[in-house]
Order: C-alpha cells, then sequence, then structure tokens
C-alpha cells in the first residue's frame, strides 16, 4: 500500500514535526531531479545540507513498473554499512522513518557533478573507473567474509522487482532467438548467495566533487547476491556512451574507464568470465527494457542491439577489453 508523498510544501512541517531540522534554522527545499524511483528534495539551513528520498510505489517510466516501498528501509541499512566501510565515499544517514519510506541523509559537497553527465560531456577520467574498481572490490570482499552483515540484505525480491524483471525477464520475452543464453544468466544471479551486492552500481548515483572525491549513493537494491552484476551493471552504462559518441578520443577514454575498473577490482577479487554477456544484456536492455536511456539516436540504438545480441549469441568466453574492441570496429 502507498503512502502519501511528501512535497516542497509538505517536507518542512514533517521534517520539524520528526525533529530532523529545527524551524529557526530557517530550512529552505530544492526539488533535485534526475531519478524515477524516488521524491528527492534538498533541504538546507543554517547548519545542514540535507537530502531527503521518499520511494515511489511505481517508478515514473513508460512501461508499467511496481516496485515495493520497503527499498527505503533497505537503502538506510546499506547507507549505514558502506558509510562505515568508506565514510569518506559515502553520506551519512541522518533519519529513517519506516512507516512512510522516508530516509534523509547528508548531501555531497555543492558543486559536486554527476558522473553520468560528465561522461556524456565529454568529461572522461579513468582514474574514476579505477578508484570505483578498488572500492566495489573492498566491499564484496567484505560481504562475503560477514555472514553477520549480509543477514539485513538477504531478502531479495527487490532485485527481482527492480533489475531481475525489467532488465533479463523482460528483454527475454521479446527475444527467443537469445532466449535460452539469458535464462543462463537469470540462474546465475539468482542462484549465488555469495556477497552484498550494491545492485544499482551506475554513473548516475556517482558523483564528483571539484576536488575529484567520488561519492557513491543510492542504495535501495542492494541484496545478497552475485557480485558479477554490478561489474555488468557499471561496464553496461560505460558500453552505451561508448556507443553513443562519435569522438575516437572520448571512446578511447571511456574504453580506458572500464578496463581501469576491472583492472582495479582484479587486484582484490577474480571477476566471473560472464562478466561480459551481463553487460551485454543489461546494455541491449538500455534500449528494449523498461528503463532506457535517452542519449542513443535510433541509429545507434540499432547498433548497440546489433551487436550485444551477437554477443549474447556467441559461444566463445570473451574479455571485457574484446567487449570495448570488438564495439570500436
Amino acid at each position: 500500500m502507498s503512502v502519501e508523498l511528501l512535497n516542497q510544501d509538505t517536507v518542512i512541517d514533517y521534517l520539524v514535526s520528526k525533529k530532523v531540522v529545527a524551524a529557526s534554522e530557517n530550512p529552505q527545499v530544492e526539488v533535485l531531479t534526475g531519478g524515477v524511483s524516488n521524491v528527492v528534495l534538498a533541504i538546507n539551513t543554517n547548519s545542514q545540507k540535507l537530502v531527503l528520498k521518499q520511494a515511489l510505489a511505481e517508478l515514473a517510466v513508460s512501461e508499467k513498473w511496481e516496485a515495493d516501498q520497503r527499498r527505503a528501509i533497505v537503502e538506510a541499512n546499506a547507507i549505514e554499512l558502506f558509510n562505515q566501510l568508506s565514510p569518506t565515499q559515502v553520506p551519512k544517514l541522518i533519519f529513517l522513518d519506516p512507516e512512510r519510506f522516508v530516509l534523509v541523509l547528508e548531501r555531497v559537497p555543492v558543486g559536486s557533478t554527476v558522473w553520468k553527465s560528465d561522461l556524456l560531456s565529454g568529461v572522461i577520467n579513468p582514474d574514476i573507473g579505477a578508484h570505483l574498481g578498488k572500492t566495489l572490490a573492498s566491499w564484496h570482499n567484505f560481504g562475503q567474509t560477514n555472514a553477520q552483515a549480509r543477514i539485513k540484505f538477504m531478502e531479495d525480491s527487490l532485485f527481482e522487482q527492480l533489475r531481475i524483471d525489467p532488465f533479463y525477464r523482460f528483454v527475454a520475452a521479446k527475444n527467443p532467438q537469445i532466449e535460452v543464453e539469458i535464462r543462463k544468466l537469470i540462474n546465475e544471479l539468482e542462484g549465488d548467495k555469495t556477497t552484498i551486492v550494491h545492485g544499482d552500481f551506475s554513473p548516475k548515483n556517482i558523483m564528483v566533487s571539484m576536488d575529484d572525491q567520488v561519492y557513491i549513493l543510492d542504495f535501495e537494491v542492494t541484496h545478497v547476491g552475485n557480485p558479477v552484476f554490478d561489474l555488468a551493471f557499471l561496464l553496461a552504462h560505460l558500453l552505451c556512451k561508448f556507443f553513443r559518441t562519435e569522438d575516437r578520443l572520448h571512446a578511447k577514454l571511456l574504453s580506458n574507464t572500464g578496463l581501469a575498473f576491472v583492472k582495479e577490482y582484479e587486484k582484490l577479487r577474480a571477476i566471473s568470465p560472464s562478466v561480459v554477456k551481463h553487460t551485454a544484456l543489461i546494455a541491449l536492455a538500455r534500449v528494449e527494457g523498461k528503463s532506457p536511456v535517452n542519449y542513443l539516436s535510433p541509429d545507434q540504438q540499432v547498433k548497440l542491439q546489433s551487436f550485444t545480441k551477437a554477443i549474447l549469441a556467441n559461444t566463445a568466453n570473451l574479455s571485457v577489453s574484446n567487449l570495448f574492441e570488438m564495439s570500436a570496429k
């Protein structure tokens, strides 16, 4: 059952009633955009800069896509955990209302940019990929070796609702020629409960400050599962942007970013050889799934569809470097 959503007019009274902010602190509200799964509002007071998120019961996309609002509670638990592991990269949780599915966290420094926007505008620094690979591997290692930490994230219905169904099954239903291969990938994800997986490790959820500090956000799909998903999810976004660019230097930098991400990750833990097929499937879902990207031209979409379907039909084990090399041909 959905709950009443907060908005720019009601949020201050709500936060004052919950003692998150004080009316005497002159709180101001700013509507933040970019997400499809939450109400997102910035609240600035004389002493605090905060972000409020409230989970939507139905995501704001063209296809009907319902999702359990309990993901706000999952995200709050994940923020607390990952803030402890990486306090300079994950903002601190300030408040959780489990009944209205509202959480409040510290805002990243004003002036920080969304990494997705940087990549699309040609601001591409492979060092950020390397940094993210090292961080993600350390998180996966922690999750694998700490059974107590995994307990809060054993519920995986949210991953089913937000990832398996709209990305994997939705695309499989449209493509009977590669459905068997996609089913294998689904089985690999559903049959592996190895570690704590972020579930939305995407450039839109990564921010970069003016001094190149990297912040990681949006943990609502955190679950215990197969770590290959986090790797493939990020690589798929880089691959989509690789197909978008017509600038050879930008293409090379995007490729180097993906390779640096994988290289640093592999210094701390091994990567499944299936990462390339998961990457191809997720990239294909960004055209044919329930949440397509909005920056590919029709011609670029066709090329990406053709390329990723060929990868999924290929029986050879390909490396991430092969993925970008083949894309460039």
